[in-house]
């Protein structure tokens, strides 16, 4: 009798599971007939993370970037990356917007340090000392207040009004620098200033997605450990004097251990 109500208990429990089991994995079902297209600026496009697309040209599209990933492990209906290398929210308006239709599902975009000046930031940080890099981040950190939000409000209404059914998911930027570890370089007031400029963007930038009813997907958590002067594997560039162009963009690490997985959940 005991050994036939236990059977009878793990079959329960085993159809029980399936349940729970197929309604899991309802979410990846619906993720395969999306129309997904993919927004943004190096980030976004996978600088950093080589591989690049020949197709893609100057915007160094790579096959190791999140949305890449996406496509290659979910499947959608349909995919397409206009992520560009280099892009502002103008950028964006002007070039990338025209990528998206009433029929698009998902849309994905990372976009706006480019519009504070993240790189000429970090040239200035590296070449021209502390004192001036402060200074630069604190400007930049200015412009941001005043300016990117409604930047952002601009690039988000227009997904809206090409892609009104889409759900909409906004890409954040990592933190680049553990501090309080012993690291060769930049300063540790010029790296904290850094971070504070990164988290502020972040920070507008959640903001302004969750007022356009959109989610934000912050990758700054799952970076930790993995940063610039951190003991763990580096998923950042560090400045590359033989390839500027990849100096503080994410590895394809970066882009298949951080990036993908925090896209992948918000993405739904």
């Amino acid at each position: 009798m005991r050994r036939s109500r236990l059977a009878t208990l793990a079959l329960t429990l085993a159809a029980s599971l399936g349940v729970t089991l197929t309604l899991g994995a309802a979410p990846a079902q619906a993720a395969a007939t999306d129309r997904y297209v993919a927004l943004g600026d190096s980030y976004a496009s996978g600088v950093g993370a080589d591989s690049y697309t020949s197709e893609s040209g100057s915007c160094l599209r790579s096959t190791n970037a999140y949305p890449a990933l996406y496509n290659a492990n979910i499947r959608p209906a349909s995919y397409r990356s206009v992520a560009c290398s280099g892009a502002t929210t103008t950028d964006v308006i002007n070039n990338q917007l025209s990528a998206l239709s009433s029929t698009t599902t998902l849309v994905s975009v990372t976009i706006g340090g480019n519009d504070v000046g993240f790189a000429s930031i970090m040239s200035t940080c590296v070449l021209q000392g502390e004192t001036q890099c402060v200074a630069a981040v604190q400007a930049a950190e200015d412009k941001a207040r005043t300016q990117l939000p409604g930047k952002l409000a601009n690039v988000y209404n227009g997904i809206r009004s090409r892609a009104p059914s889409a759900r909409v998911v906004v890409v954040g930027y990592p933190v680049f620098y553990q501090l309080g570890t012993i690291c060769v370089g930049l300063s540790a007031t010029s790296r904290a200033k850094i971070n504070e400029g990164i988290n502020l963007v972040d920070d507008i930038t959640r903001t302004a997605a969750t007022s356009a009813g959109f989610t934000f997907a912050d990758v700054r958590s799952i970076f930790v450990g993995h940063q610039l002067c951190s003991y763990g594997e580096k998923w950042l560039h560090a400045l590359n004097y033989l390839n500027l162009t990849v100096s503080y963009h994410p590895t394809a690490a970066g882009q298949s251990g951080g990036y993908y997985p925090v896209f992948r959940s918000a993405a739904g």
